[in-house]
Formats: structure tokens, C-alpha cells, sequence
């Protein structure tokens, strides 16, 4: 989609801020995301890869992003030209000319012309910004022309060759703190995965299977325009939610059980990521009320600590308390808070970290630690608390009651100036809102 006007003058915003910080004598190489082929000559739905799309809005495959602050040109793409016969079957491309009209470049090449055009770009540079963890074929070829050209410099007698730096340096700190037009399109991703583990409180059956229930997700996340899921559905009863990450969505849905739901839907390039836990019959047993009544304290205290300065650390020591002290008086684990977490008996049920940053990828980019200490958060940072409890069917030192039982709520938090802000809060997690929604199904 070309992007309009509005969005054209953030993508040249964000654009002029990574050349400022860079640096005059530096260049980065932003390649997109590959192809991937599903099957014979069938590909995946193709997706671009998050740093050129946050920086151009470019969606086509085989381009690579050329920003050169020092260059006449310092917005190059390079792209596939347009192909009247390709289109007739897939589609039209944007081409060399609609890289330059509708998106804004300098100037546009073939893809076919990378290593005619791109030495004169990196010629003068001291630095080039190249993530050099990619294997795919274009980043390869990037690679191999860069090998070349420093292997030049030094029989041509012009500079030393260039250092190599990753451009997250400079895009990950940018995208970590998320911009009005970014949350925004967030606040529409969550409010479909919202409505989605609302619709399948109200329609979840015993005997349904799981893979029916991830099918009515799905059909309201496209059915609201959302591209799909974010990630793979986790849709687990019973004890398959003991599994952390688990996807095979085949099991039948048992009377007495519980259903754990982790699905967010992706919009316009951005990510939720909801989890929800509730009874397939109409209401909570009361062994999985006092479990599930201790995961939901631990969410929310750590909640309300939320606020600028706070860390991710932070909230994760104070999720583990509470729900530690909860689980000592469920007599699930012995003796003190205090003695509990120092010898971390908790991960026993709770091994998972609290929070993940979100944002274009489910678990977005940005460091979690500065100088090996946790970073503070600050307005415009957004990312999930999900603590969890998850007690296997075979563990046979705890009430059979307990056993099998997997339980975890996640939301998705917005750092305001005073506080914070639950994005996620239409999915019902309090147990009257979710036995009502249970019982109006039924």
C-alpha cells in the first residue's frame, strides 16, 4: 500500500533521525526480509523485514535501503523493476519510478545493478551499518560486496576499510520508544485480540476441540482486518497448558477444565499479545479459583508498579513475591517468601520471565539491560506482564486437585508520564466479568 501523506512525513522523519545519529561519514544497508517457500512453488505470505518497513514503508521483496548522509542521493533504494507479465499474475511492483514517487527516495536502481551502483555510496565511508547475522541470499551479497571493496581499498591507497556496526544501534532505540502513529495502529492490533478472547469466553463448549476454537480467533482477527495472527495461537486445555508454547490445538475441550488462550492479532505491522485463562464449563472449580485468584494478584501488583523509572526487573521481583506468598499459603511450596525465592523454589510453577517488549515484532526489539543494569522505562515504552502458574498432570506431590492446570494472564502496558496504561483492558480477566461471559455462552 503507497503510503499517504501523513505517513510519508513520519518514514522521512525517522529516516532523517537515523542519518543524524549515524553520522555524516557513515552508511547503512537495510536489506529486505527473503522470500520463503512453503512447499513446491508455493511461498509463505510474505512479510517485510521490520527495520526497512519501520524506515520506508517499502513492502516488496529483493530491495535493499541505502541511507548515505554524505551522498547527493542519501535515500536510495534498490528494487525489482516493473514486470508486465509478473503482474498479470501477482500483481503490479512499484518499480524504479513508484520507488521514487510514492515513496520518497532520492533516487532508485535495479536490484540487478547492486554492485554497479553501491561501491560509489560506500566509497568515502568510515562506517557501515550492516547486520551481519542474516544468511538469505541478499544479505549474503551485501556481505560479499562489502569483502570486496575493503579488500580494494588498500591496493587502491585510498582509506582503511570501514568498521561495521549493527543498525539496531541506532533502529532498535528508536523503535523501543513508540511514536503517537505507532500506538496508535498497537491500540488497534490489541482492541482485535481483544474482541477475539471475548468471543471465545461466550462460545467455548465442552467437547469443542482446541483447533475450533483457534479457528473462531483467527476469523475475528481477519473478519476486523487484521493481516492474521501475530504469532501461532496457543489455544491449550487442560494440562496442554502446561506447555508454555504450545501449538498443536488438537485436544478436545474436557467439562472440568481449564482453557488458556495466548493469541494477538498483527495490524498494519504492529503486534498484540493477550492471554486469557478460563473454565470451559460455566465456572471456576474452586482449586483453579485459588490458583488462578494468585496469578491475577501477582498481574496486578506489578501493574500498579508501573510508572517512568520503574524497570522490567522490578516488576518481574515484585510478580514473584506475591504470587510466591500465594502458593506458600496454597501449601505448594514450604516455608518463608524470603527462602523461597532465595533458593528460587518458584520456578518450579513459574520459570518464565514477566514481561517482553512489543511492538512490530511480539517480542520487539530494544535492550533489556544498559551497562548490565536494568533500564528504566520511560512514557512511550509498551510491553506485557503475564505471570502464570503451570503444575503438570504427573506432578504427584501437590493436590490432585492442582494437577494439570496451567494458568497465565498477560496484558499489554503502555508507560504513560504518570503511570501507565493497559492497552489490553477489554479482555475480560476478572473471574465475575469472564462467569458471566461463561454463563450468557451457555
Amino acid at each position: 500500500m503507497v503510503p499517504s501523506a501523513e505517513e510519508a512525513a513520519i518514514f522521512a522523519a525517522r529516516r532523517a533521525r537515523v542519518m543524524e545519529t549515524m553520522g555524516r561519514r557513515g552508511v547503512m544497508l537495510l536489506p529486505a526480509a527473503p522470500e520463503r517457500i512453503r512447499t513446491g512453488d508455493v511461498y509463505y505470505p510474505y512479510r517485510q523485514e521490520n527495520d526497512l518497513d519501520y524506515v520506508t514503508g517499502f513492502p516488496e521483496p529483493e530491495t535493499v535501503c541505502v541511507l548515505a548522509p554524505e551522498a547527493a542521493e542519501k535515500f536510495v533504494l534498490f528494487v525489482r523493476p516493473h514486470d508486465p507479465e509478473r503482474a498479470i499474475w501477482v500483481g503490479p511492483r512499484a518499480g524504479i519510478e513508484g520507488a521514487v514517487a510514492h515513496y520518497a527516495a532520492d533516487a532508485a536502481y535495479p536490484i540487478a545493478d547492486l554492485e554497479k551502483e553501491l561501491p560509489r555510496f560506500l566509497a568515502p565511508t568510515e562506517q557501515v551499518w550492516l547486520n551481519l547475522t542474516r544468511e538469505d541470499a541478499l544479505a549474503q551479497r551485501l556481505l560479499s560486496l562489502l569483502r570486496r571493496l575493503q579488500g580494494e581499498r588498500p591496493r587502491a591507497g585510498t582509506a582503511p576499510a570501514p568498521a561495521i556496526r549493527d543498525p539496531g544501534e541506532i533502529l532498535h532505540e528508536m523503535r523501543l520508544r513508540k511514536e503517537p502513529s505507532e500506538i496508535a495502529r498497537l491500540r488497534a492490533a490489541i482492541a482485535i485480540a481483544c474482541e477475539a478472547h471475548a468471543e471465545a469466553m461466550r462460545r467455548v463448549r465442552p467437547g469443542m476441540y482446541e483447533y475450533e476454537v483457534e479457528a473462531l480467533i483467527d476469523y475475528t482477527f481477519r473478519r476486523r482486518g487484521a493481516t492474521g495472527p501475530a504469532y501461532p495461537s496457543i489455544v491449550a486445555a487442560g494440562p496442554n497448558a502446561t506447555v508454555l508454547h504450545y501449538t498443536s490445538n488438537d485436544s478436545p475441550l474436557g467439562t472440568e477444565e481449564l482453557l488458556l488462550i495466548d493469541a494477538g492479532a498483527e495490524r498494519a505491522g504492529y503486534c498484540a499479545d493477550v492471554t486469557r485463562t478460563f473454565p470451559v464449563g460455566r465456572r471456576f472449580a474452586p482449586a483453579h479459583r485459588d490458583l488462578y485468584d494468585a496469578v491475577l494478584a501477582a498481574q496486578l501488583a506489578a501493574i500498579a508498579a508501573v510508572r517512568p523509572g520503574a524497570t522490567l526487573e522490578g516488576l518481574h521481583t515484585i510478580a514473584v513475591r506475591v504470587l510466591a506468598e500465594a502458593l506458600i499459603g496454597l501449601g505448594l511450596l514450604e516455608g518463608s517468601v524470603d527462602a523461597v525465592l532465595e533458593k528460587e523454589l518458584h520456578k518450579r510453577f513459574y520459570m518464565h520471565r514477566t514481561s517482553h517488549w512489543l511492538g512490530r515484532d511480539v517480542h520487539d526489539v530494544g535492550r533489556y539491560r544498559i551497562e548490565d543494569t536494568p533500564r528504566p522505562l520511560d512514557p512511550g515504552m509498551v510491553f506485557t506482564i503475564e505471570p502464570g502458574v503451570y503444575i503438570g498432570a504427573d506432578v504427584e506431590d501437590v493436590p490432585p486437585a492442582f494437577r494439570g492446570v496451567g494458568i497465565r494472564i498477560e496484558d499489554d502496558i503502555l508507560v504513560t508520564g504518570a503511570g501507565c496504561e493497559v492497552l489490553s483492558a477489554a479482555a475480560p480477566k476478572q473471574v465475575a466479568e469472564i462467569e458471566a461471559l461463561r454463563a450468557e455462552g451457555h
